[in-house]
């Protein structure tokens, strides 16, 4: 039997606590993937809860049909079991009304995104969905594929204008170096190709701010559905597991009304560039080290790897002696607690976070987490040593029997497979894009 609204819950389980039918969606998400069921739907489940209305979520999955085949009979419902050493802790979203899948439905997918009464559109759409070439402009032949998000986008906000609405507030929650900036560039630019009439009313009536996501979301198992089950009492397809810890850090730039994230732990902020750096460079940097290194010591969870005596060392110097000397902290940022807070989060038994679930991806993501603090070094005279041991695992990966899921697999296999690969992956017009080059005798 499957969850769905007429589900009796035991007292165990807490209820989203407000008229689900009587809100309107005011948010469309496109990526609706486990992260973002574990994140922004909750805090946007808190202030409904709170008293909020009309803030429900439309999902949007660009390719898949598998969130739509989980949540869609279940009315969109689906559990969040928070797991520590202490225990668990399991909760009922609300927050979401229905999927939708782009391939099956474009024209609803554009209809939700021109509806009056979306004001957000939102991301997770990992790196690699944003389509950028390695000069980090847009790929434009990607773009106009059918699954692209701008081509949705696009002719949602098309329909907008025609119809006299106003514009979105387009909330990138993907790991990107300041992200906001990035989608508005790149809107701009596939909006100059395919609706040059709308980029002068897109930058007076849409905003693009920039965030800061964290919460580590690992793959649902069926071990964890048939544990929620046995608790819920009926089984439930879209189940996500997570730890306690969650931070959003949001810019206060929106285009016209908003959640009132702020008031259930969200913190609003001019200027996110501080707490993105530290959790680019040290949490997602630390967490590809861990994957790679990890991996290769024999492995399989990040909680596993962080207690190993031969790793520990290399992650606490990796985040605390080479990131954290790159970040120009707000005020009030302790980077070092932030450090000890990471190294306890890792650490959680409770939570089974697979390694090579991290190391997805990474061409699109050890740019950022890894390369643009070992160019801060570089261009001080200075190396790191446990930047290099991470990529040393990651060249080994790469030549390993693991699968490789990343866009450049084919690339990055034969590019490592000779004694040179180094070079031909961070060399001067290697694979990976950077300010760094390795050493001569790296």
């Amino acid at each position: 039997m499957r969850l769905s609204a007429e589900t009796p819950l035991s007292a165990s389980v807490q209820a989203p606590g407000y008229d689900r039918a009587a809100q309107a969606a005011g948010i469309v998400h496109i990526g609706i993937g486990a992260f973002h069921r574990a994140h922004q739907a909750v805090y946007t489940d808190d202030t409904m809860r709170a008293g909020e209305r009309d803030w429900g979520i439309v999902g949007v999955s660009l390719r898949s049909p598998s969130v739509a085949a989980q949540l869609n009979p279940q009315d969109g419902l689906y559990t969040v079991s928070t797991r520590s050493a202490a225990g668990t802790g399991l909760r009922l979203i609300g927050a979401v009304q229905k999927v939708l899948v782009a391939a099956d439905e474009p024209q609803a997918v554009i209809d939700a995104i021109a509806a009056s009464t979306t004001h957000i559109v939102s991301f997770t759409v990992t790196e690699k969905g944003y389509l950028r070439r390695s000069d980090g402009t847009l790929d434009l032949d990607a773009a106009k594929e059918p699954s692209s998000l701008y081509r949705f986008i696009g002719a949602g906000l098309s329909a907008r204008k025609a119809k006299g609405l106003p514009g979105l507030t387009l909330l990138s929650c993907d790991n990107l170096a300041n992200n906001g900036a990035v989608l508005k560039a790149l809107m701009r630019q596939y909006l100059a190709v395919e609706y040059p009439v709308l980029v002068d009313w897109f930058d007076r009536e849409c905003r693009c701010p920039a965030t800061m996501i964290d919460r580590i979301v690992p793959a649902t198992t069926n071990a964890d559905r048939a544990a929620i089950e046995a608790e819920l009492g009926v089984r439930d397809e879209g189940a996500v597991v997570t730890e306690g810890f969650s931070q959003w850090v949001i810019e206060d730039d929106f285009a016209g009304p908003r959640p009132r994230w702020e008031q259930v732990g969200a913190q609003l902020v001019a200027d996110v560039a501080p707490y993105e750096t530290a959790k680019l460079r040290m949490l997602n940097g630390a967490h590809s080290a861990l994957a790679y290194i990890g991996l290769g010591a024999g492995h399989d969870y990040v909680h596993q790897a962080i207690v190993d005596p031969a790793i520990r060392p290399v992650i606490d110097r990796l985040m605390r002696d080479e990131a954290a000397p790159t970040i120009d902290a707000a005020p009030g940022q302790d980077l070092a607690a932030y450090a000890d807070a990471l190294l306890e989060r890792f650490a959680n038994p409770a939570l089974h976070h697979r390694l090579i679930q991290i190391a997805m991806d990474g061409s699109q993501k050890i740019p950022q987490r890894w390369l643009e603090t070992l160019a801060w070094h570089q261009a001080r005279g200075a190396r790191c040593s446990s930047l290099e041991a991470a990529i040393a695992a990651w060249i080994a990966f790469l030549r390993s029997d693991h699968p490789i899921d990343d866009p450049l697999a084919d690339r990055l296999r034969e590019a490592a497979a000779g004694c040179d690969a180094m070079h031909k992956l961070f060399g001067a017009g290697g694979l990976i894009a950077s300010s760094w080059r390795p050493e001569v005798s790296a």
